[in-house]
């Protein structure tokens, strides 16, 4: 039995605005964030979703409340969706901090995480997410390192291949979780 997954990003927040990296700071939406929030509520609230699943970042949290507010699909925090943690780079200019992203693949950011290390926080809440939510569809608000650990442990995406990737900004993506789905063998 599988679980599908459909991801959404935290809706545009004022460091979006502002061209910072906001990391593991709470941010917060903007005005058109709370408008795009309010866009992807009117999208997803009839797709089918059993649950929202929603990092515990402020931006992503206020996103899924906006979305899902006054309807009976629970909403669930998790701090494993969050963003990676740059450490005391959170909240730089975003062009500074990926300048060199490939380097902090796997060495963490100065008092933060990797990327992979962020990825692998990802692959615990999708060993835990079939124990509840088997045969089930369930949404996702998270951020790049979320998707990422969509994509990698999930459709097999290599980190190598995702650090140089843009991220690509879309309505949505949607994954499908087996239950067979070995995701422990990829590294």
């Amino acid at each position: 039995m599988s679980t599908e997954i459909v991801f959404e990003t935290h809706s545009w927040s004022e460091d979006n605005d502002r061209g910072l990296a906001t990391g593991w700071l709470p941010g917060r939406l903007s005005g058109k964030g709370r408008a795009l929030a309010a866009e992807l509520g009117r999208r997803r609230r009839d797709d089918g979703i059993d649950a929202v699943f929603a990092s515990d970042l402020h931006r992503a949290a206020e996103t899924a409340a906006i979305a899902f507010s006054g309807t009976p699909i629970p909403v669930l925090h998790d701090w494993r969706l969050r963003e990676c943690d740059y450490g005391e780079r959170n909240g730089m200019p975003a062009a500074k901090l990926h300048e060199h992203r490939d380097r902090y693949l796997d060495e963490p950011y100065p008092s933060g995480e990797s990327w992979r290390q962020a990825v692998h926080r990802v692959r615990r809440f999708l060993d835990d997410l079939p124990l509840r939510w088997a045969g089930r569809r369930v949404l996702v608000i998270g951020h790049v390192a979320t998707r990422w650990g969509l994509d990698h442990w999930i459709d097999g995406v290599r980190l190598e291949d995702l650090i140089d990737a843009d991220f690509a900004w879309r309505e949505g993506w949607e994954y499908r979780l087996d239950e067979a789905h070995d995701r422990l063998d990829r590294t």
